[in-house]
Formats: C-alpha cells, sequence, structure tokens
C-alpha cells in the first residue's frame, strides 16, 4: 500500500510545509510502518512551465505530428496521473506565495488535468483520503488585517475536494515568518501559539489519515 507525498515548497532545509507534512507522514508510518512513499518534489524539481501547453496542444495534432516536447509533456502527465491513481492515500504540502498558489504546485495540477483520465466529470480519484498541508507567513484569519488575502487555499481546496473528489483534510499554520521578519516581532507569542496548535492539528490527521486507509484495507 501506498502513501503519496507531494511537497511544492522550493526550500528544503528549514522549509515550513514539510516539517508539518513530516508530522503528518511520521503517524502514518508510525501505524502502516510496511507501507511504501511515493514523493514527488515539485518544488525542487518542478514540472516544466511550458508543459502546459505542449500538452494541450498535442491533443490536437495526430501522434506523428507532434514535438518532442509535446510527447515529453503528455508522458510526463501520465507518470503523474499514474502516481496519483496508484496511491491509496495523498499528503500535499503547499506553502502562501506572494498571496497566491505556488507556481510549482500549478504546474503540476495544471499538467495534470490535460491527461484524458482527469478530464471533466472523472473520478479516478473520488473518495480517496488526503491531506493539504499549508503554511503561510503571516497571519490570514478571520478578523486579521490580512484577512482574504489568501487566495491560494481556496483554490487548492476547489481542486483537491470538488474536482478532483479526494477525501480532504486540512491543516493550515500562520506566522511562519515571525523570527524572520522583524515587523512580526510582537507576534512572537502568538506564532507560538498558532504552531502547536498547527502541529497538534497534523498529528490528529496523519492518525486518521493511516486510520481511513486501514479500515478500507480491511474492509
Amino acid at each position: 500500500m501506498t502513501l503519496y507525498r507531494l511537497d511544492a515548497s522550493f526550500r528544503v532545509d528549514g522549509s515550513h510545509s514539510r516539517a508539518i507534512a513530516d508530522l503528518v507522514e511520521g503517524e502514518w508510518t508510525s501505524q502502516l510502518p510496511d507501507d511504501r512513499i511515493v514523493r514527488r518534489h515539485v518544488g525542487t524539481d518542478p514540472v516544466p512551465a511550458t508543459y502546459w501547453g505542449a500538452a494541450v496542444t498535442a491533443g490536437f495534432l495526430s501522434p506523428e505530428d507532434r514535438s518532442d516536447e509535446q510527447r515529453a509533456a503528455q508522458a510526463l502527465a501520465a507518470q503523474l496521473v499514474d502516481e496519483l491513481v496508484d496511491a491509496d492515500a495523498l499528503l500535499f504540502a503547499v506553502p502562501l506565495y506572494n498571496f497566491g498558489v505556488s507556481q510549482f504546485f500549478k504546474a503540476f495540477v495544471d499538467l495534470v488535468i490535460t491527461d484524458p483520465r482527469m478530464g471533466p466529470g472523472t473520478t479516478l480519484l473520488q473518495g480517496k483520503p488526503a491531506e493539504l498541508v499549508t503554511v503561510r507567513g503571516g497571519n490570514y484569519g478571520a478578523g486579521t488585517p490580512r484577512e482574504g488575502w489568501d487566495h491560494a487555499t481556496p483554490w487548492i481546496r476547489r481542486i483537491l475536494a470538488d474536482v478532483w473528489g479526494l477525501d480532504l483534510t486540512v491543516t493550515e499554520a500562520d506566522f511562519t515568518l515571525v523570527g524572520v521578519n522583524p515587523a512580526l516581532d510582537e507576534f512572537t507569542e502568538l506564532a507560538a501559539q498558532l504552531r502547536t496548535e498547527a502541529e497538534r492539528t497534523a498529528r490528529e490527521h496523519g492518525t486518521a489519515l493511516a486510520a481511513r486507509h486501514a479500515s478500507t484495507r480491511a474492509a
């Protein structure tokens, strides 16, 4: 059995999204130590930005008329979909960049959707358990000055839960730039509290993710 994990941060050391996703993964492996983990690091090994256009235009051409880039784009799209379909549960770690969706994750989603198996109305991933970990440098919660500035998380939820049909849970962590940006120093105590809550949620979701998978396997 397989857990698929995607990381969309361009950082490895010091990445908050990776650190919190590690907690989810840790709970999974503690319950299912023999299960395989498939990793896709789109932040450090990105999907080429031109592949979406290449894959889309390839669909209007006969196979013999497609360029090398179009063939490569279609092949990668098929591989990405295979990984999603073959996994028993999914873990996505996606940070907020510049108030929007990480370009690395957007390129991944765009290419996946070009595969005919992921077209409108498809149900290949319907009901599959999944966890989204998202982190934000500031605080975008209700009542904060920047409420509504997070233009990424709602879109990601829409894709994963509504378009792909995943049984999705979400862990959100705010104020990850506290300690880095001096303008946020006054929020040090609040940031620590929010981090503790996010880490607790991540562990709970990791436990539940493994439990849902285990119950499905036993059925």
